[in-house]
């Protein structure tokens, strides 16, 4: 398979972000939800320990439901401390050097 991660089993908790709204603790390393500027990009950005990982419009089933507002809060600390290495990366495709700058979309 070429992406294991879409096997797990992340139990996502809430950000505060609205950019990166969910996190999660998956064997050991830290999980990211970027969300994309859709239907002009793929929904969602996976970042795993602050790198990308791939862009995913459908999440599995077994990642529940990411978007789904009831998430478990962070505390700001630790939030603060996970979506530090990815902050800077808000605009689709700044991941790879070349930031989306269109204001519809990611404005």
């Amino acid at each position: 398979m070429r992406y294991p991660e879409l096997n797990a089993r992340p139990r996502w908790r809430s950000t505060g972000n609205g950019r990166f709204p969910v996190a999660a603790h998956v064997d050991g390393q830290w999980w990211v939800l970027r969300m994309n500027g859709f239907p002009d990009h793929p929904l969602w950005t996976l970042f795993v320990n602050g790198a990308p990982r791939f862009d995913i419009d459908d999440t599995p089933p077994t990642w529940g439901r990411p978007s789904d507002r009831s998430a478990p809060p962070l505390d700001p600390d630790t939030a603060e401390r996970i979506l530090a290495p990815v902050h800077h990366l808000v605009a689709y495709g700044s991941e790879v050097g070349d930031p989306c700058d269109d204001p519809v979309c990611c404005g």
